[in-house]
């Protein structure tokens, strides 16, 4: 059965089913998940614990040898099963299955995959999991979300701030929910419970950001300049290469240009999506920026993108004064603003 992650704890709290499946790209949230089963699973007896990780490697023969072996000391066993790559090819597409339909009663199984895209998730092995697990889907705590997920956090430890220092905490561990949950907790250390001031988040929490070029478009789509302009200083800062952020944003452009057209010709977006397979935030965010962006500034732009490219290439471009990073930036602002 699919089980929402917020209704974990009253369901372990009512017995433990013989399997659990986690999924989610959020490590914290999944790892957060994971050690609420174990804890449960070790208040009911499950001592001895088996854990497999599906690497080149591995044979899924011990996968089914683990179910089947007895415990050395007769108690219950806990076996954990991470696949961090998501597909389990075909030798495992077939355990799996075989797993979930001959579940040893002596045995609590835990599988952790990272998010599944589409066509993963239409898989036989993982709709054979969906019937015979808990299967619990954690959603990515997007951009948006954080900082309401800060402030949960803090309240949780008797802490609250204004929106301002939650804005600040989130621009600060940009793409880092671990760092976020690692500065809440300072927080909860350095100060006692209460609404914290502006000035004691700003003077504990480092800037411990990670940017992700293949974020960038994000900040870009939702017309974001501010927040564009601070993670293509962040990649720059952290030695990114530049062609690959130019890919990332050329490869946006085309994108909307091809939308724009075939928008055009009659096609409704929602069939356009599907055929550029655009799914997840960036699907929800494509129709403001489809009506904010014109097509004149979408050609335009892919004309800049190939002079920034020759830029990089060490060859000239008149019309951008400065080094290529900054005109990387006239670029993306270009469709941003």
């Amino acid at each position: 059965m699919q089980l929402r992650p917020e209704a974990l704890d009253g369901h372990l709290a009512k017995g433990l089913a013989p399997l659990y499946v986690i999924t989610s790209d959020e490590h914290l949230l999944a790892l957060e998940a994971a050690d609420k089963i174990r804890a449960r699973a070790r208040a009911q007896g499950y001592s001895e614990r088996d854990v497999l990780t599906v690497e080149r490697s591995f044979k899924w023969g011990e996968l089914l040898a683990a179910n089947q072996a007895m415990s050395l000391f007769g108690d219950k066993k806990l076996i954990e099963l991470r696949i961090p790559g998501g597909k389990p090819g075909k030798d495992g597409s077939a355990a799996l299955q075989h797993y979930a339909k001959d579940l040893n009663p002596d045995n609590l199984t835990l599988i952790t995959l990272p998010k599944l895209d589409w066509q993963t998730a239409k898989a036989a092995w993982v709709g054979a999991l969906q019937q015979a697990a808990v299967y619990v889907e954690i959603p990515s705590v997007e951009r948006a979300q954080l900082p309401g997920w800060i402030g949960m956090r803090l309240a949780a430890q008797q802490q609250s701030a204004d929106r301002q220092s939650l804005d600040f905490i989130a621009d600060r561990v940009e793409g880092n929910l671990l760092a976020a949950h690692q500065e809440i907790q300072k927080l909860g250390l350095l100060y006692e419970p209460g609404k914290l001031a502006y000035e004691q988040v700003h003077d504990a929490v480092l800037n411990v950001a990670r940017y992700d070029v293949f974020k960038l478009s994000e900040a870009m789509l939702a017309g974001d300049p501010a927040r564009l302009v601070r993670m293509l200083e962040g990649l720059k800062g952290e030695g990114e290469a530049l062609p690959l952020v130019l890919w990332a944003v050329s490869e946006e452009i085309r994108t909307l240009l091809k939308l724009k057209a075939g928008m055009a010709q009659g096609r409704p977006l929602g069939a356009l999506l599907k055929e550029y397979r655009i799914w997840g935030p960036r699907e929800r965010m494509m129709e403001p920026a489809l009506r904010r962006i014109a097509l004149p500034t979408l050609e335009a732009a892919l004309q800049e993108a190939a002079q920034v490219d020759r830029m990089v290439k060490g060859l000239r471009a008149r019309q951008f004064a400065g080094d290529a990073w900054d005109a990387m930036l006239q670029l993306a602002l270009r469709v941003a603003s």
